[in-house]
């Protein structure tokens, strides 16, 4: 048990010291990486949005 909890504590601190090694985006690189991950998901949406009603209509086709 004493080991385990020795453990979690080295465990937290090494995590620690890693995310003090982070590089952190400032506030224009956030907001860059914020529009091209919502202009990626709205573009994809749409992709799949025309598939789905290609589909759709090939199956409307057949029956």
């Amino acid at each position: 048990m004493k080991r385990s909890f020795k453990s979690l504590i080295s465990f937290f601190s090494e995590s620690w010291a890693e995310l003090k090694k982070v590089r952190w985006p400032n506030r224009k690189e956030l907001t860059n990486y914020t529009l091209i991950v919502l202009g990626t998901v709205v573009v994809m949406t749409l992709f799949f949005w025309v598939v789905d009603i290609g589909i759709s209509a090939v199956i409307e086709a057949i029956i």
